[in-house]
């Protein structure tokens, strides 16, 4: 039988941290791709780092940041009474940082490909810097901000060393459906655990096929791209 609440809490976790990469992630991904500091290459390096760090090797050092022994996790217990650790916030903290670079990268990629003719355009009209993102860099590079927010749904949706390290195993808070899925396995519930999988694969194809299909007809609007 499908675990519905377990399902519920990872989709709540990847729409929250899809939104939030999309707040965070589009000015660090402008900042990349227009800043001239010789040293973004540092930064860069940083945010790409989830890409290659093993799940278990973030998850740990996380953990330790979230703990009641660090200053994060004092100010954090401090202010709402509970620790970072083993808390739905402390998720979605965690996914934040280990799905950044699957948001940040593909914002950046279609930033770097506007025109840069008509940026000097924009700005020959006197338009400001904000104004020149919104009416133009913005419009141009809607195909590689809906890819960074699919690929960050999905990633999250995924999710499983981080979100054990830094979640543990708690019914109705930290319990995604990827945890669910390995317990049912441990557990020998293999007829469960495929069934549970088996509707994540589907849900996964059907949302990836809508936005993707959706992204096509963007392409269509901005053939010049």
């Amino acid at each position: 039988m499908i675990d519905w609440q377990a399902m519920q809490l990872t989709l709540e976790l990847a729409l929250i941290v899809s939104g939030a990469l999309l707040v965070l992630g589009l000015p660090i991904a402008y900042w990349i791709t227009f800043s001239r500091w010789r040293g973004k290459f540092l930064v860069e390096a940083l945010v790409g780092m989830p890409l290659i760090l093993p799940p278990t090797v973030l998850g740990f050092y996380l953990l330790v940041a979230f703990g009641s022994q660090s200053f994060i996790g004092r100010a954090w217990q401090s202010l709402t009474g509970h620790t970072l650790a083993f808390s739905f916030a402390g998720l979605v903290v965690g996914s934040i940082l280990y799905s950044l670079p699957f948001a940040v990268q593909p914002f950046a990629a279609s930033f770097a490909a506007v025109d840069e003719n008509l940026l000097a355009a924009s700005s020959i009209l006197g338009a400001s810097t904000w104004r020149t993102f919104w009416r133009v860099v913005m419009p141009l590079s809607i195909p590689g901000v809906i890819t960074g927010l699919v690929l960050t749904f999905a990633h999250t949706v995924g999710e499983f060393g981080v979100v054990l390290m830094i979640g543990g195993n708690i019914p109705g808070v930290t319990r995604t459906i990827s945890i669910d899925i390995y317990d049912r396995v441990q557990a020998g519930e293999y007829g469960a655990a495929n069934e549970t999988a088996l509707v994540l694969l589907l849900f996964s194809f059907v949302v990836l096929a809508l936005v993707y299909g959706a992204n096509r007809k963007i392409w269509a609007v901005y053939p010049f791209k």
